[in-house]
């Protein structure tokens, strides 16, 4: 049996080039808990210039945005959905991902479904797969580093402390 993992592995080219290109980000399990990841991760991505939509049946609104029961509701075009649900749950948030006529389905860190992501791409939609949105926006447009801080530096040497 062949390995379908390889099928979806993704390369920086492409992940600079969705992050560039589609903007309107739906958000699925969007929390308006500051300390939940999906909260940090959409609160990072507004403060660079996405438009995020959050959905959620728990919330009405979430970071200053109307928060919607399912994707169905959401009024306008979604470049991504942003998945930030288990793993079982994966099949019909893609099918309804394919329904409103998203461009991307992107499956958060820890999040692989290879059966969904092969439907996603046979519906003509690009995935990507456990990753996370602002670390790789971080990574591939500067931002990153050990403690969150862009210092506008990379080097491969470490840097010389003299101790006297």
């Amino acid at each position: 049996m062949p390995d379908t993992h390889m099928t979806f592995l993704i390369d920086s080219q492409k992940l600079r080039r969705i992050l560039k290109e589609n903007h309107r980000i739906a958000v699925v399990g969007l929390s308006a808990d500051p300390m939940r990841p999906s909260y940090f991760a959409a609160k990072y991505l507004i403060d660079h210039g996405y438009e995020i939509v959050p959905v959620n049946p728990k919330y009405t609104e979430v970071l200053g945005e109307a928060c919607y029961r399912s994707l169905g509701d959401i009024p306008g075009k979604v470049d991504i959905v942003d998945l930030f649900q288990k793993p079982d749950r994966i099949p019909r948030l893609v099918d309804e991902a394919i329904a409103i006529g998203a461009r991307v389905v992107w499956m958060q860190l820890g999040i692989v479904h290879h059966e969904a992501a092969q439907k996603v791409e046979a519906a003509g939609l690009e995935v990507v797969m456990d990753r996370c949105m602002k670390i790789e926006y971080a990574r591939l447009f500067g931002g990153l580093n050990l403690v969150g801080v862009n210092t506008r530096v990379i080097s491969s040497r470490r840097p010389l402390h003299v101790v006297r």
